[in-house]
């Protein structure tokens, strides 16, 4: 184990968050107490397991508007959406070959797209705008015959961008087309459940929402027909075999349930705090925002500085701050979100995202290091 005497101010929430206490109470009991395998159904150990598993998908149905049997649950987002993804277009192909996405997407969304292609499918990626947000129009646009499925974030893992979800799916059930969103970082951050925007599925992963790593679920339309993925012992209705890890479920549920309890007001201090940064940023000349300012995330902010490299900014705030440049999953990579907005490779960007331990104090600090850095560099 690595110890620091002095740790850096973390602004690296949006790759993932530190595990809640009251989230780890309620898992501990089923690591060695309560045991047992939810499949087995003749003896104590495996109702308690199934009981404990029961009542997690009801938190989460209950947290997102949905009804229990229709939650899923998966190793993270990543399986989750590659359920959604190659699930469907196997289900449909008597339907059409056509996805829709956007450029700006995680890459557990691209990358199941671009399998896709390889099998002869055809994928639309939509441009953005400036804002990095989709034009309607041009959703719409894209919209054929054969089209079987769109996919749209629900809020960008780099730039923090809200995506207009709900007219997404009004287009989609006017089209009879089916609609995925990741909705990873948007859970318990903006009020958001499936009866105000009517999804088909719905991913979530645990460690963005101080739950466990290694858990998330999707969430699936009851009309929705899905071809499974990982097949075996028949497992959560038979799309998704595999003993079901209890510990993590119960430590999900219970993640999911707090995030959504305390999103109004968690909300509003980390918007409070991430537009005190913006504001103490701005005394740096040359600097962009990446992504709209108003349909954004409150815990994000994207900002790009002329003059300097993103790996000289990093490499000078290294023990003063932890954040990265854009998403872990794509790390040492150049960001395919920020080059759809259009922004140079030549300017250095960082992406700070905050979190529930995140003060007032570690925004000055935070502030002043990047200023004096990238005086520096510029000197």
């Amino acid at each position: 184990m690595v110890i620091f005497n002095h740790k850096p101010v973390y602004l690296d929430y949006q790759a993932t968050t530190p595990l809640d206490q009251r989230v780890l109470a309620v898992m501990l009991p089923y690591f060695n107490e309560c045991f047992g395998n939810a499949a087995s159904r003749n003896h104590l150990y495996g109702w308690s397991a199934a009981a404990a598993i029961d009542f997690a998908r009801s938190q989460i149905a209950t947290a997102i508007g949905a009804e229990p049997p229709n939650i899923i649950f998966t190793s993270g987002a990543t399986e989750a959406n590659n359920l959604a993804i190659k699930g469907i277009a196997e289900a449909h192909l008597s339907r059409g070959r056509h996805l829709i996405t956007a450029q700006t997407e995680h890459r557990s969304i691209l990358e199941p797209c671009r399998y896709l292609e390889q099998l002869g499918f055809d994928i639309t990626y939509l441009s953005v705008q400036e804002d990095g947000l989709l034009s309607m129009d041009q959703l719409e646009a894209a919209i054929r015959p054969d089209t079987i499925l769109v996919s749209v974030m629900v809020a960008n893992n780099e730039i923090g961008v809200i995506q207009p979800i709900a007219t997404i799916a009004k287009i989609c059930r006017q089209r009879q087309i089916i609609f995925h969103t990741d909705a990873a970082q948007g859970i318990g951050k903006i009020p958001f459940n499936v009866q105000d925007y009517p999804v088909d599925l719905l991913s979530i992963t645990g460690h963005k929402v101080y739950g466990p790593k290694g858990i998330g679920a999707l969430y699936i339309h009851p009309t929705v027909r899905l071809a499974p993925q990982i097949v075996g012992g028949g497992q959560e209705r038979g799309l998704r075999a595999g003993t079901l890890p209890t510990p993590q479920i119960v430590g999900l549920g219970k993640a999911i349930e707090l995030s959504v309890q305390e999103q109004v007001m968690e909300s509003q201090r980390l918007l409070t705090l991430r537009d005190d940064l913006w504001c103490q940023l701005q005394q740096i000349s040359d600097i962009h925002l990446n992504g709209s300012i108003c349909q954004r995330l409150p815990d994000n902010l994207n900002v790009s500085f002329a003059g300097v490299s993103t790996n000289e900014l990093l490499h000078n705030l290294q023990g003063i701050v932890a954040l990265a440049a854009g998403s872990a999953c794509s790390s040492g990579q150049a960001s395919h979100v920020l080059k759809a907005l259009g922004r140079s490779a030549n300017l250095a960007s960082l992406r700070f995202s905050l979190g529930k331990f995140t003060t007032a104090a570690d925004i000055d600090r935070v502030a002043g290091a990047v200023q004096q850095a990238v005086q520096k560099l510029r000197g």
